[in-house]
């Protein structure tokens, strides 16, 4: 596993409490279950109190209800796109602290997300502390940039997974999109990730 894809990886960066404010409400919204449960456990142990969603709508709802003031939001989302929770969020909530998730490839719709009110983005995978880092950036400066940050051969291989993904798993068609041989992408596909 690459240093930084375990969201609990790393030892917990010390946050006191003045740092979040009296509101320490978060909301994670990301359909990966798994990342979910541990990106929310680490920020409890960071003292957030955390909401976890796997849906646009749930988000929503949870915004119209209580809405919170940090967000951790994925943009690529089952039911819809995150950008939905991001612009709820600010209108209910102007002053939240929003942060967004996005794949390698979709650094466009993360540029849209902050122009609609997003605080920052970040590439998956994030560990809890890059995220905490960028939750509670000040507007002066910007969050530090990560520890361990992906390899450019690790960042090649997630966008061609994610091409290959989005082809509904088809070799032909996501070597011909990626413009690159079928017997080179197959063999690519068969290896671990890199490091």
């Amino acid at each position: 596993m690459p240093p930084g894809s375990d969201p609990e990886g790393a030892p917990p960066r010390p946050v006191s409490p003045e740092d979040l404010g009296p509101d320490r409400s978060l909301l994670i919204v990301d359909d990966d279950e798994p990342f979910l449960r541990r990106l929310g456990r680490a920020m409890e142990k960071r003292g957030f109190e955390v909401t976890g969603v796997d849906t646009v709508a749930a988000a929503r709802a949870v915004v119209e209800s209580r809405p919170p003031a940090y967000a951790v939001v994925d943009l690529r989302l089952e039911d819809g796109n995150g950008l939905e929770v991001v612009g709820a969020l600010r209108e209910r909530r102007p002053d939240a602290r929003i942060v967004v998730l996005t794949g390698y490839g979709a650094i466009a719709s993360a540029v849209a997300a902050v122009k609609i009110g997003a605080t920052d983005y970040l590439a998956k995978p994030a560990d809890a502390n890059d995220v905490t880092a960028a939750l509670l950036a000040t507007n002066a400066g910007k969050a530090e940039p990560p520890e361990h940050p992906m390899t450019a051969d690790r960042i090649r291989w997630e966008h061609v997974q994610r091409v290959y993904e989005l082809c509904d798993r088809n070799v032909s068609e996501t070597a011909r999109r990626l413009n690159m041989h079928r017997r080179t992408l197959q063999r690519m596909l068969a290896k671990r990730s890199p490091k």
